[in-house]
């Protein structure tokens, strides 16, 4: 099975069987968010943890195989459509350039790390309209002269 396919039949079985990210994230013993994301291909499992999602989904090996390979990370599209996704290209779009020179005045020249790395995302109840938090937390990598 590919990761094109394995991320099709989680979805399906996924919406068949009532289950939450969060319920097969905690058969996994994951975060939520790696796991989703490992769902959908832009991750990868470990053999057990890969093995519990699919036995929540009622799979087997096939679906934990394709769960453990390794993820060629791509994009269909430059910019998407999909309102919640294109949101976050406004945001790097507008912000990106602030964030950059305020990363740099505090740590030095480096980058964020997306791989030593962690992801929240939380609802915070407010009567003026309930707000999404998205924490991003990755490790500050300088950038070596030689």
């Amino acid at each position: 099975m590919k990761k094109s396919e394995m991320k099709e039949v989680i979805l399906e079985l996924k919406k068949e069987k009532g289950l939450t990210w969060s319920a097969i994230a905690e058969k996994a013993g994951l975060s939520t968010e790696y796991t989703c994301s490992a769902c959908l291909g832009m991750n990868h499992l470990d053999k057990a943890e890969a093995d519990s999602v699919a036995e929540i989904l009622g799979m087997g090996a096939e679906l934990s195989a394709a769960l453990q390979e390794f993820p060629t990370k791509t994009w269909d599209q430059i910019v998407p459509t999909d309102p919640v996704i294109y949101r976050w290209y406004e945001i790097v779009g507008v912000y990106g350039e602030t964030i950059k020179e305020i990363i740099n005045e505090k740590f030095g020249d480096g980058i964020m790390s997306a791989i030593d790395f962690t992801m929240d995302i939380d609802k915070e109840e407010n009567p003026a309209g309930d707000r999404v938090v998205v924490t991003l937390n990755g490790k500050f990598l300088p950038y070596k002269s030689w």
